[in-house]
């Protein structure tokens, strides 16, 4: 991307005024000039990026028609290169199969050096792997550590309370509970004795 004096001049006189302390604003005429400045910076981006895929499709129409369009080929590889394409595996197999020529030899040299700072890049800036979880000091971890050569491990504790009562089914009606018996249904009283018949009856 190439400035004009105009353009150099005006983007000057922003950088000076943004490293001043003074918090003053810029007068308008400096002010347009400001956004015409932003305005051809962004056209100038555009540009670029529509002649970055125009360059790219050349690129893939070329290495398509190896090896009739050597030179062609390597002549836009090397062009896309110093516009800082990254090589993809296809222009690694096509320079590979075509290293006889020395052109190409020197290319895929570049190629492959290119392509390995895109790999090491990626990967200093991947995330890092998750830690492994480490237990806690004074728990289960240390007491097995603690313990005697030969021992069983420690059991945990049970937490004091009552038990909990495991949850009931939805929609299944509880049990009900069996009632506590009473003494009297513990120990029943005894029944008296029946007296013995009459005698007078035992007679007749």
């Amino acid at each position: 991307m190439a400035f004009s004096a105009a353009e150099l001049h005006v983007l000057r006189r922003s950088l000076a005024h943004a490293l001043q302390s003074s918090s003053a604003p810029l007068p308008a005429p400096e002010v347009q000039d400001c956004l015409r400045l932003a305005r051809s910076v962004d056209d100038a981006v555009q540009e670029a990026g529509r002649l970055r895929a125009f360059l790219l499709e050349d690129l893939g129409r070329y290495r398509d028609a190896l090896p009739g369009s050597l030179s062609g080929y390597l002549e836009l590889l090397q062009d896309a290169l110093a516009a800082g394409y990254e090589p993809v595996p296809d222009d690694l197999a096509a320079l590979r199969a075509l290293r006889a020529n020395p052109l190409a030899a020197a290319v895929l040299a570049r190629a492959q050096a290119v392509a390995e700072r895109s790999v090491r890049r990626r990967l200093s800036t991947a995330p890092a792997p998750r830690t492994r979880l480490l237990a806690l000091a004074g728990g289960q971890a240390a007491r097995e550590e603690r313990a005697e050569p030969g021992e069983p491990p420690a059991r945990p504790a049970r937490p004091a309370g009552p038990t909990p009562r495991p949850a009931e089914r939805p929609g299944v009606p509880p049990k009900p509970e069996r009632p506590v018996p009473t003494p009297g249904e513990v120990f029943p009283p005894r029944r008296k004795p029946t007296p013995p018949p009459a005698a007078g009856r035992a007679a007749g």
